[in-house]
Parts: C-alpha cells; structure tokens; sequence
C-alpha cells in the first residue's frame, strides 16, 4: 500500500502488533480466580506495557510527534508499584524489548501530551478493558491526527474472528490511510498481503444489524432499544467492547453503530475514536455526531464540540438521525 503516509502506516502496523502480542500473553495468564476477586492486575500491566510498545516506535520513527494516550507512568513510579514495573518489563523482554525501570516510564510518559497540535498521534492501549479482563473483545487503536482530521489509523483486535483468507486464524489488524480505503491484515503473517474492506450496503433500516456497548454506561441502551423499535429492527443488538465495533461495521458484517449519551456532561475521548472512525470512513461508512456533524479532533484530548458518536455503512444515516431526533436524544 503506497502513499504519503507509506513510512507511517509501516510504523504503526508493526507497534500495534508488537503490542497486540503483549496483550495476548497477558491475557493468558487471567486465571478464574483473579476474575473472581475482581483482580485489575493483569489489565494494569497489560496497558503500561502496550502504551510503552507503541510510544517507543513512535519515538524512535517519528521523534518530533506528540502522543496523545490514555496512561502516564505517575502511579507505576510509586515504591509500592514496583511489582507491576517488574511485570510491564518482563511483558516487554517476551517481545524482545529490553529496558530499564526510568526507560519503560519514559516510554509510556511519550504519551503524555495533552494538548492539540497540527500533527500528533492518539494511542489507546487496551481499548475494551473490561473485554480484556473476560478474554473477549478488545483493541489497541492508533490514529495520526494532522490539520485537526485523521489520516491514518490502526487498530489490533486480538480476539476478532478473521474472515478470508485467514479463517481461523485468530485476530486480525485493520488499518486506513486517508483516501486510500481500508484494509485488514493477518495479525499472525506479518508478510501477508492485506484484504480491502468495504462496509454493507444495507438499505431497509429493518434488516439492519446494529451493535453497540457491552457496558450500559458506555452507551445508553435504552435509547437504542426506542430507536430499533421505530425503525422495525427485529434483530438483538450485537454487543462488543472497544473499537472492535467499529471493525465490524468497517467490514460489512453490522450495519450501525451506536455510542448515545448517558449524561449531558459527558465528552468522549479522542482515542476512543479516531482510529475506528477513519477505519469505517475510509470502508464507505458514515460517522457523526448526534447533530449531523463531523467529528472535531482540534481540542486536545476529548470531543468537546461532539455529542454522541452515529456509526452507519452511509445508506442508512439520515434514517437514524432523523430517528434519534424524533425520540428526543439527539
């Protein structure tokens, strides 16, 4: 895939699958009984060391790029954190990634920047973290942001099941570069050649296939259910943590996706976003807010100028727009 973000995509392709791999073998070792004293260890170690994974390569590829990310090392620095540092490094040495304590934090800190810039990247390390915890679906999602508009975006689904020609396999990458589509990847065959994908073209809002939060607090499910009611969508909303939601809809097999507010004051963070928006973007899809309008990546962190986030595969937009306006949430 060429283009002018050829080095880029390289980069981010192979931070996130490094860090996918991290995640995978944290995974791993979630035993029944760290999930049934509610035990947030693993998903702890697991996101330092993915933010550290990806942060690193970006520092080493691109050192003038800012990161906004999820984590900062402040809480891992403390005497009595030392045994998730120890655990982080460990994680990281499995992947061939050796570095000291203050070099690990200093990673991770990369993705301390808060502030919007006219080029900088957006990290989630583990997208989906309760997903993570009960081995279902979650994501590492990096988006390069430049003149306030993604340009590229990755996104690793460990657990997603691949569709041709890897069935079987398990997870799977998904990436977009502005104005070049999107594609999906082996995540095991780094040397695979990737697939286009290309979002449904279901036009009856009644056989469409909807999917949103696992999480209520996540996104109003109420609201979803009034909105399947007016549009005859017989169908069980399907379910799934993270941006992994996003990836479905990308590649055909939903047709909408649907992040409603549950509170007014609410604004969702630019890393839970961009990556999946430019994925389904650049698949054919839609993505707004509630108002009709795109999302603004120019106020640092969060989508202060957004509320709500409409996912569709384009024909079917206007339909629940107009729809979630007359139930009164938008």
């Amino acid at each position: 895939m060429s283009g002018s973000y050829e080095n880029e995509l390289a980069v981010a392709l192979e931070a996130v699958r490094a860090a996918a791999e991290v995640c995978q073998s944290v995974q791993a070792s979630i035993t029944p009984d760290v999930l049934e004293k509610k035990d947030r260890s693993p998903v702890t170690v697991a996101d330092y060391a993915s933010q550290a994974v990806v942060c690193r390569a970006l520092a080493e590829a691109f050192p003038d790029d800012p990161v906004i990310g999820e984590e900062d090392s402040a809480a891992l620095q403390q005497p009595d954190q030392a045994p998730f540092l120890n655990r982080v490094k460990e994680e990281l040495g499995k992947v061939g990634i050796d570095g000291t304590p203050e070099e690990i934090c200093g990673w991770i800190d990369r993705g301390g920047q808060s502030e919007y810039s006219n080029r900088f990247w957006t990290l989630d390390p583990i997208d989906g973290t309760k997903g993570f915890l009960r081995g279902e679906q979650y994501a590492i999602a990096l988006a390069l942001i430049v003149d306030g508009k993604p340009q590229l975006g990755v996104l690793g689904c460990p657990n997603l099941p691949t569709a041709e020609p890897w069935d079987g396999q398990p997870g799977c990458l998904f990436s977009a570069v502005a104005g070049e589509g999107a594609a999906t990847w082996s995540m095991e065959d780094s040397d695979a050649a990737p697939v286009m994908v290309r979002v449904s073209e279901t036009s009856d809002p009644a056989s469409a296939v909807m999917c949103e939060s696992v999480e209520s607090g996540h996104s109003s499910h109420g609201h979803s259910a009034q909105l399947a009611e007016k549009l005859n969508i017989s169908g069980q909303p399907v379910r799934l943590d993270s941006q992994a939601k996003y990836a479905v809809v990308a590649r055909g097999e939903a047709d909408m996706y649907l992040r409603l507010p549950t509170r007014k004051d609410y604004n969702e963070k630019i890393w839970d976003h961009a990556a999946g928006v430019l994925v389904v973007l650049e698949a054919g899809g839609t993505v707004t807010d509630l108002a009709g309008r795109e999302l603004d990546f120019t106020h640092g962190r969060e989508l202060r100028e957004n509320r709500g986030v409409i996912v569709t595969n384009g024909p079917l937009h206007s339909a629940v727009l107009e729809t979630l306006g007359a139930i009164g949430v938008a």
